[in-house]
């Protein structure tokens, strides 16, 4: 029998996989976003590493993010933590002097290590800023009307919730689109992404009624502003977000609502897409076909799994994402404050710089 002793050699000679940690991460944590998963599976990456010099630090570090980036369908949010991780990792050993005696590596192994891992904890903390930021935008008997499953946002409307005295003073309504994806590919015994922030709100005593994503232009009268979360926030001040956001900020703009974006500051990533087709993943959102191509597409599909060969990696459509550009955004409210969207790339010049 195998005792717990060997368990543990077996493990620290195990490989370092870096794509199942991440993943493991998230699946441990409900409450960590990609980014954080992301920067803290380098920081255990590197804690596993036998690394003894800063070039072999930094290609371990280059050759894991590749091949995390390319093994996740969308890693869009993510890359805005490894990128992250990799600029302050590189700025860090740029300066081994101030670390401790010049060539120390043992030293300023240490320091990335207990930094990167106070990184992480007040990137975990900074919703409760967003929420003490964005408090104020709700006020009383106002209307918000919300989409997905954004933690930030979800964070914010309790805590305005809160601030209002529980159930005996609440002063706000929410209107809430749940989407329609999982039942649309026959998943109908799946939650659709929110209930537990309506489950959440509506115990608080804050009035919530559940709308389908084909009724936000008929719900939008009876708002007063959308609150929105995103998975990336990009150079242009534009986000990138589930599906269905983007329309939510034409039919706002289109009616004279204010559209906001909350998302915390560790989600800035350096893209720049002039429209929908210029995120750097692949979806498969619109998809021409005829039955002689349904029925190719069958045969193929029936082939690799008889040749039990290695599929590529596709993004679900429960899990697309669209760009919303700039000018239908009215502000977003970050740990870092409320920014116009055109602060955006100010911002990104001091976290990078």
């Amino acid at each position: 029998m195998a005792t717990s002793s060997d368990a543990a050699a077996a493990d620290v000679t195990k490989p370092f996989d870096i794509v199942a940690t991440y993943n493991e991460l998230l699946r441990s944590d409900p409450d960590l976003t990609m980014p954080i998963a992301a920067i803290e599976a380098l920081v255990l990456l590197l804690t596993h590493s036998a690394s003894s010099t800063i070039s072999e630090t930094l290609d371990l570090l280059e050759k894991s993010t590749a091949h995390l980036k390319k093994a996740i369908p969308n890693p869009i949010g993510l890359s805005a933590g490894t990128d992250l991780f990799q600029r302050y990792l590189i700025t860090t050993l740029q300066r081994p002097g101030q670390l401790g005696p010049a060539g120390d590596f043992k030293a300023i192994r240490t320091h990335l290590l207990s930094n990167g891992r106070l990184f992480i904890r007040r990137a975990k903390e900074s919703r409760h800023k967003i929420a003490a930021f964005g408090r104020g935008f709700i006020r009383d008997g106002s209307t918000v009307l919300t989409n997905g499953g954004s933690r930030a946002v979800a964070s914010l409307l309790q805590k305005a919730a809160d601030d209002e005295g529980g159930p005996s003073a609440v002063r706000f309504r929410v209107i809430y689109v749940l989407s329609s994806t999982s039942q649309t590919l026959g998943q109908s015994s799946e939650e659709p992404e929110g209930m537990e922030t309506v489950r959440a709100l509506r115990e608080k005593g804050v009035p919530v009624a559940t709308i389908p994503e084909s009724a936000v232009a008929y719900a939008l009268g009876k708002a007063d502003m959308v609150i929105v979360g995103a998975e990336g926030v990009v150079e242009n001040g534009g986000i990138v977000s589930r599906m269905g956001t983007y329309q939510i900020g034409l039919l706002a703009k289109a009616i004279g609502k204010p559209f906001y974006v909350v998302a915390e500051s560790h989600k800035f990533v350096r893209l720049y897409p002039l429209g929908q087709y210029d995120l750097p993943i692949e979806q498969r959102v619109i998809e021409f076909q005829s039955e002689e191509d349904i029925a190719e597409e069958n045969k193929q599909q029936a082939a690799k799994t008889d040749a039990n060969a290695e599929t590529p990696i596709e993004l679900p459509l429960c899990d697309s994402v669209d760009f919303t550009p700039p000018h239908l955004i009215s502000a977003l409210i970050t740990d870092s404050g409320v920014l116009t969207p055109s602060a955006v790339s100010e911002e990104l010049i001091k976290i990078w710089f």
